[in-house]
């Protein structure tokens, strides 16, 4: 059974958007990191995406930059899991929405890996309790679920699977607080909170897109202005990334019913490469400097 947790060092699995943002915000928040990925150019990507976090954030002035090289200091780069999950209180897997690839790195890393060790995943929609259920000792995982851009999201979504302990969910209450995020607890249903009604909203643009209503931008500017939102629901979705956004849309659909069908549009841009900012296209362009332009 779980019973504590070791704070001072977090093993981030995936060195992505979501990943490099999980890193980056233990970093700064006094965490020692092991941030993984499967080769060195994975890492490298990935920390060049901290980099730009730790840049724009003593731009901003955010951070000094004294504080920045000191945080910096405390991310550490591994290609191999035992390496990456030595000492870990916990271990956060960020990888690709792909069941089998969650169970098998979960699976491998809770072999390295201590009895008090929390291990989570950032899934968006994915069951916690089918991901966990390929540990050995199921308590002890748990969903938590941050959001992106990590670093500027206050919120980090714990979903509590059939067999996560008390223990567990406390310990990674416990490390989000410690990380800067709010909580708030859901259970292991499909697209739990957040996901499911960001998923719904943003595949209802895409139909309206399609059929003419607005363009892309005054779309995204009525929610903006008309709802409060701080983002519209299209370039959200290129933050994202289309794909991500159609993996969890197939999951609602799986799950919950034709109601969660996605937009034929959303379909036609994962399929012509349209991924969204991190591929430098998606509903919108990008330039090389990051201004965007409607498709």
């Amino acid at each position: 059974m779980v019973t504590t947790l070791r704070p001072m060092q977090i093993s981030v699995l995936g060195a992505g958007t979501m990943g490099g943002g999980i890193a980056y915000v233990a970093a700064v928040n006094g965490f020692d990191v092991r941030l993984y990925d499967m080769d060195d150019a994975a890492v490298d990507a990935g920390v060049a995406r901290v980099q730009r976090d730790f840049d724009s954030a003593v731009a901003r002035g955010r951070i000094t930059r004294d504080d920045a090289q000191r945080a910096q200091a405390r991310i550490l780069t591994a290609t191999d899991v035992p390496q990456a999950v030595k000492n870990a209180g916990v271990v956060v897997e960020a990888v690709v929405e792909d069941m089998a690839v969650k169970r098998d790195l979960l699976g491998r890393a809770e072999a390295e890996v201590a009895d008090d060790t929390v291990i989570a995943t950032n899934t968006s929609a994915l069951s916690v309790t089918e991901i966990m259920s390929a540990l050995q000792r199921p308590e002890r995982g748990i969903g938590m679920h941050f959001f992106n851009p990590v670093r500027a999201m206050k919120l980090c979504e714990l979903v509590v699977g059939l067999e996560t302990s008390d223990q567990t969910i406390a310990a990674a209450e416990s490390a989000a607080h410690a990380m800067g995020k709010e909580t708030v607890r859901v259970r292991d249903v499909a697209g739990f909170a957040t996901s499911r009604i960001n998923a719904v909203i943003g595949n209802e643009a895409f139909f309206m897109l399609a059929e003419g209503v607005a363009s892309a931008e005054d779309i995204d500017t009525a929610v903006k202005l008309g709802l409060n939102h701080p983002m519209g629901p299209l370039e959200m979705a290129d933050m994202v990334g289309l794909d991500v956004r159609l993996a969890v849309l197939n999951e609602l659909r799986r799950s919950l019913g034709d109601k969660y069908r996605p937009a034929p549009l959303m379909e036609t841009y994962v399929r012509a490469g349209r991924l969204g900012r991190k591929v430098g296209r998606g509903v919108y362009d990008y330039d090389a400097d990051g201004n965007r332009r409607p498709h």
